[in-house]
Order: structure tokens, then sequence, then C-alpha cells
């Protein structure tokens, strides 16, 4: 049996968990304190966000589903939701109160702040779960002391430094977080090389067959279908790890396999861009000059 929710405001997801609404566009809700959760016997929850949302999770408390991937809650963990995403919990159909604590706010609430101007830098709000922000101690205090300013906030009447001061401290909230995910890509260093490695494993089978011609370049969001990530987890690791962008990477991998196939003269310069998955061979001509300074025919000629 599946069972769906849909919070499109703040106010209704304070009902839901029988909180007061101290701000129309903003919440921190403590998990223990809010009801606790029947779902009506539904072993799947299907639960669509018209908000921004971020789960401190501090029990086991069901299976998510995210991203088409399984995550199981662990203690101390932050998972990351932006508008219009869906989640899915897995339960046993039982009564249990939930523990952990939410921040969800609506999209309203930044327009016209500094965090709605670089609301997409926090790349984090595309994650699968799979990619959740695991927290030490120390880091989870720190989260939590963000959390307990955005709410000392809301249990002040509201006044005109109101809007400021609750952004802003979201801002910092999410800038801690920012700062958390590089750590753990450092952190998971190990399980990251292991990645990269794979990510040219993929390029080098992927140019080793027709795929090119029929698909066309590799873009970055297939090479992280390919691996089992989304697009932006994707994009943040290979940037932190090689210092390039992943599209970066994919073009400096075309132009060393170019640069191969340059040497057999049985082969013309267009034949080796459609090849390479070029619609346009001057596309080909344009990109191999940007990177190597020369033309096509003129790295031919020189070696």
């Amino acid at each position: 049996m599946i069972k769906s929710h849909e919070f499109n405001t703040v106010r209704e997801y304070n009902a839901f968990n029988d909180q007061e609404t101290l701000h129309p566009l903003v919440s921190v809700i403590d998990l223990a304190n809010a009801k606790p959760r029947s779902w009506d016997g539904a072993r799947t929850i299907r639960i669509h966000y018209g908000m921004y949302a971020v789960f401190l999770k501090e029990i086991k408390c069901g299976d998510l589903i995210y991203g088409c991937n399984y995550y199981d809650y662990q203690e101390g963990t932050l998972v990351f939701a932006a508008p219009g995403q869906v989640m899915e919990v897995q339960t046993t159909g039982e009564v249990y109160q939930p523990k952990g604590h939410v921040l969800i706010f609506h999209p309203d609430l930044i327009h016209g702040t500094s965090l709605g101007k670089h609301i997409l830098d926090y790349t984090f709000f595309g994650y699968q779960s799979h990619e959740a922000l695991h927290l030490s101690e120390r880091e989870r205090q720190i989260i939590m002391d963000c959390l307990a300013k955005i709410r000392f906030e809301l249990s002040q009447p509201i006044d005109k430094h109101s809007k400021k001061l609750i952004v802003s401290n979201i801002e910092l909230f999410l800038d801690y977080c920012m700062r958390f995910y590089d750590r753990q890509f450092i952190t998971r260093e190990k399980v990251n090389h292991g990645l990269l490695q794979r990510f040219e494993e993929l390029l080098n089978g992927y140019f080793g067959t027709e795929k090119p011609q029929t698909i066309g370049i590799p873009t970055v969001a297939y090479c992280a279908g390919e691996l089992h990530l989304s697009a932006n987890y994707f994009g943040d690791l290979i940037k932190k790890q090689t210092g390039k962008t992943a599209q970066e990477y994919i073009q400096a991998k075309v132009i060393d396999v170019a640069k191969e196939r340059i040497f057999d003269l049985n082969k013309s310069v267009t034949q080796i861009a459609y090849e390479l998955g070029f619609k346009y061979p001057q596309h080909f001509a344009r990109l191999f000059k940007q990177k190597v300074g020369q033309s096509p025919n003129e790295y031919r000629m020189m070696n």
C-alpha cells in the first residue's frame, strides 16, 4: 500500500507534525516533539516537497528511497531536498516516534537575498540520498548551534530585521554544510580515487566502441548515471579530485583520443571528428585548437 503526502507550504508541514507556525516561510522542527508516525498502516510513503528541506536524523526510522536508490538512515546524517523532489520512505507499518531535526524553508523566503542569488551553488540539494553528509560529533554540534539560532529568531516578534537575520543564519548553516562536504570528499579519498579510476575506465571503454557515433560525446549526466551518482555530486567530486570540472575532464579525454587517431593518415580529420561523436567537424576543430593551440591538420603535419 502506497500513501502520498504533498507539502507545498510551511504551514502544511507544521500541521502534519503538530507544530505551531511561527513564520509562514520557514520552520525548524524537533521531531521528538512531533506526533508519532502511523502512516495508516502504509508500507511505502511517497512525499512531494515544494520547499527546501534539510533532515538531521538521529535514529533509524525506515529505509528511504531517493533518486531511485535506497538509503538506510544512519544517526548523524544530513539529507537535503529541493523544491520539486520526491522521497519515498519504506516502513514496517507500525507506529513510531521520529527523532531528529528538520529545517524547511519556502523559496519565497530567499527571493531578493544573497542566499537567493547563490542557492544553486549549494549543489548538495541535488545529491542522491546515498550521497548524504555524515557528520562528526563536533560537526553535529555546529549544525545544532545553527538550528538553535534560526529557532531563536523564529521565536522573536517579527520586525524589520527578522528576514535578514533568519536568511543569514540559513546561509551560514548551508556554508557549514558545504565545508563539511569538502571534508567528506577528503576523508573518503580512497573511495573517491576508485571512482576516478572507474570514470577513466568508463571513458576508455566508451571511445573503444561505436557509442560516440550513435550517442555522441559522453555527457556529465551520462557518466554520472553509469557510475550510479547524481550529476551534482559526481561533478563536485571530480572537481575536488582533479581540479577540473567533469566536462573539462571529458574534453581532455576527447583530445587525448583525437591526438592518437590523428596519426592514422588513412582517416581524414572530418572522419575522426565523426568517430569521436561530433555532429559537426568544425566543432571538433575549434575545441582541438582551443585545447592544443593548433588545428588538427597543423598538429598532424607538425608530428
